[in-house]
């Protein structure tokens, strides 16, 4: 069991932390025993734990005690960790000391990481303040020079490994669903569903432009191909047929996708009405931004999606910042698809720190609008749908890869080759860390004159090749709340066996199972409510269906 020693201002984010992180912890009692001790406040009590944590930017008297020399550096540092780097967005301080080699501050080399052995206990003094970094991603996010480091899952996995190398094993409840090694939500942001709704705007000049010169270029570039042109260049060619109604539109493409994707599910967060550009932070938002389009004039194109299994969502426009046109929002799309729940992501991404709530308020399960225009990566450091600070139960599902991200001249400007390679690490550390790939698709990002289908459809064999499960938005949610409902109420070890008492909510949707993960090498295994499996001797998962005792002989 872990003890936290914590303020009490920061006991959100520490229940929030080992939800992510989720083992046997409970908040620090004088009256019991632990095996390990985390602690992010000044005083630190006497104890008994194999183990303790203490964390801190500032001098403690344990530094006194220990005679630890320190050096205090500036904020927005990065720390090396067996070759990932770890961004600290608060103080961090250094050691004078060879310290823990694995944990080193970037640009001085100096530890921040120091361990002390003292009788029967280890204790390591670390720099930084552990629930104040969690915090920051929660809220703040990470800037885009740090977009790509899943940085909360490194937090978490240097406190796994501190314990693990005192020789502690440790039960967990991993981010990943059972068959599977993580999640994949293929969405779409409805933005134009059809060029015919654009005339003599941004957008039809826009397109003739891309369709006609910057083709041409792309072209000159290496960056097209000669079959791209050409279908770009029929495709204006034959708008004025378009708005005759003489030729197809070719920016519907809602049919396609269900063909490329082939049975997986994927998720359309659609607009609730046209003509509203909505709000921004400092009055109205620029009217490019409103739609062309209301929800009931798709509504037959909705009616084949959910034929298909796919989910449909909210695009919203006011419902981040307003909670009566929230409310009017959600329930146009609700008119049309007749959901009893909702999800949510913001067009053009709109979000402040009141927004989970307001969402909430609302009346949506979970949002998604959790990510960057500019660039790919975690805003919140995590692979794992978390739930907001301040909120009582909607989920944030970060979105992580978004298609105009990858391809637009102002933000990473990629060739498809490119784009696959920068994808590429946010798939293999889905693998790694388990949680979910949220990937953004925009509707017509498959037709003239972007021509992005090429891209995604490789992108898709990458992930098909991970034994990833596709889920629809609300599935990864739900999936994720199962996670957030199970509790591992005790975990004993006892010679050559380990046992713990699993709790489990009702299980009778149709989403995956949960693994409970035991972290040490061991050879056999047993179980009375799962199936085992060994995992390179570094830990064993056992797929858990049912409320009960896990045993595994070791």
């Amino acid at each position: 069991m872990i003890g936290v020693l914590a303020s009490e201002a920061e006991h959100p984010v520490v229940r929030e932390f080992f939800e992510l992180f989720k083992t046997p912890w409970e908040f620090y009692r004088g009256d019991s025993q632990y095996e390990v001790l985390i602690c992010s406040d000044l005083r630190l009590p006497n104890n008994s734990a194999k183990l303790v944590l203490v964390y801190g930017a500032e001098q403690q008297s344990f530094d006194q005690q220990k005679g630890i020399e320190l050096h205090s550096e500036r904020s927005n540092t990065v720390l090396s960790y067996k070759g990932s780097r770890i961004p600290i967005y608060g103080s961090c301080l250094t050691f004078e000391s060879t310290g823990l080699q694995t944990l080193l501050h970037e640009s001085t080399q100096r530890a921040a990481a120091l361990e002390i052995a003292s009788n029967e206990q280890k204790f390591v003094r670390i720099g930084f303040d552990l629930f104040q970094e969690i915090r920051h991603l929660l809220t703040r996010g990470q800037p885009l020079a740090q977009a790509c480091i899943p940085a909360l899952e490194l937090h978490i996995t240097v406190v796994r490994d501190l314990i693990l190398s005192c020789g502690i094993a440790l039960f967990e409840i991993p981010p990943v669903p059972a068959g599977f090694s993580f999640i994949v939500c293929l969405t779409h942001d409805v933005d134009h569903p059809g060029i015919k709704n654009h005339k003599f705007d941004h957008t039809m000049f826009g397109f003739l432009y891309r369709a006609f010169i910057a083709s041409l270029i792309d072209l000159c570039r290496g960056r097209k191909s000669l079959k791209h042109v050409a279908i770009n260049w029929m495709a204006a060619f034959s708008l004025p047929l378009v708005h005759l109604g003489l030729a197809k539109d070719f920016w519907i493409q809602f049919d396609r996708y269900v063909d490329i994707e082939k049975g997986l599910a994927s998720t359309f967060f659609v607009m609730p009405r046209k003509a509203d550009p909505g709000q921004g932070r400092d009055g109205p938002a620029p009217s490019k931004r409103a739609a062309r389009y209301d929800v009931s004039e798709i509504a037959d194109q909705i009616d084949r999606l959910l034929s298909a299994r796919c989910e449909i969502g909210l695009h919203g426009i006011d419902a981040w910042r307003d909670e009566t046109k929230g409310r009017a929002e959600l329930e146009q799309i609700q008119r049309v698809t007749g959901a009893a729940e909702l999800g949510v992501r913001m067009h053009w991404l709109f979000f402040d720190e009141q927004s989970p709530a307001m969402l909430e308020k609302v009346g949506f399960s979970y949002d998604s609008t959790i990510g960057y225009n500019e660039t790919v990566g975690y805003r919140a450091g995590t692979t794992q749908a978390f739930k907001p600070l301040g909120v009582e139960r909607i989920l944030e599902l970060p979105m992580h890869v978004m298609d105009t991200a990858l391809f637009y001249p102002a933000y990473l400007n990629l060739s498809p080759k490119e784009a696959r390679a920068v994808v590429a690490p946010l798939i293999e550390n889905a693998a790694r860390f388990g949680g979910v790939l949220t990937v953004n698709w925009h509707d017509r990002s498959i037709a003239p004159e972007r021509l992005w289908d090429d891209v995604y459809v490789r992108v898709l064999e990458d992930l098909k090749g991970k034994q990833a499960w596709f889920a629809t938005a609300n599935q990864a949610v739900s999936w994720f709340r199962k996670r957030r409902a199970a509790m591992i109420e005790s975990a004993t070890f006892a010679g050559d066996a380990a046992s713990a008492k699993v709790s489990l909510s009702q299980n009778d949707d149709d989403l995956p199972g949960l693994k409970v993960r035991l972290y040490k090498a061991a050879l056999g295994q047993t179980s009375s409510c799962g199936r085992a499996e060994q995992k390179d001797g570094a830990f064993v998962d056992v797929v858990c269906n049912n409320s009960g005792e896990i045993q595994i002989a070791l």
